[in-house]
């Protein structure tokens, strides 16, 4: 495998902003969207098994006739600041999608120790949502699991 400073892989150019200002960079991911078929049952799921804050419901701006709910880890957070936030637009005619390249593999939760990786493991086991055994990769350790609509979660920590 080609290391990231092969010339195969050159650094990129930063782009400077217009007018000279501060360069243009990505400070981090805003959100991610998904698609699901019953926002009632992914509420269910997302806030009520797993914790996220339910902080705004409505329609997407693009599609008004589609419910879209948004979800963070942080209902305090705004702008750039480093929360988990994720949406979902709510489409219960579409087919389930199949896996491949242009889609997403999993989404992979943080939380702050193995310990706690272990923790939810159990937790949801207990509510029978199954999980797989834990995982340790090097540094990281986590348990994947399925979301309502399929959709593969992983739980993950930096090992202790």
């Amino acid at each position: 495998m080609a290391s990231m400073s092969d010339p195969q892989f050159p650094a990129p150019e930063v782009p400077a902003a217009v007018g000279g200002a501060q360069p243009m960079r990505i400070i981090g991911l805003h959100h991610a969207t998904l698609i699901c078929s019953d926002l009632e049952r992914t509420t269910v799921f997302y806030r009520d098994l797993l914790g996220l804050a339910l902080v705004d419901t409505g329609v997407n701006a693009d599609d008004p006739a589609t419910r879209h709910f948004w979800f963070s880890s942080d209902p305090q957070a705004s702008g750039a600041a480093p929360a988990l936030r994720l949406t979902f637009l709510e489409y219960p005619q579409i087919e389930a999608a199949t896996q491949g390249v242009g889609g997403v593999h999993h989404l992979a939760l943080a939380v702050g120790s193995a310990a706690e990786v272990e923790a939810w493991r159990d937790y949801l086991r207990q509510r029978e949502i199954p999980t797989t055994e834990t995982f340790d990769r090097d540094k990281l350790r986590s348990v994947y699991l399925r979301d309502p609509d399929g959709q593969i979660i992983e739980i993950v920590a930096v090992s202790d």
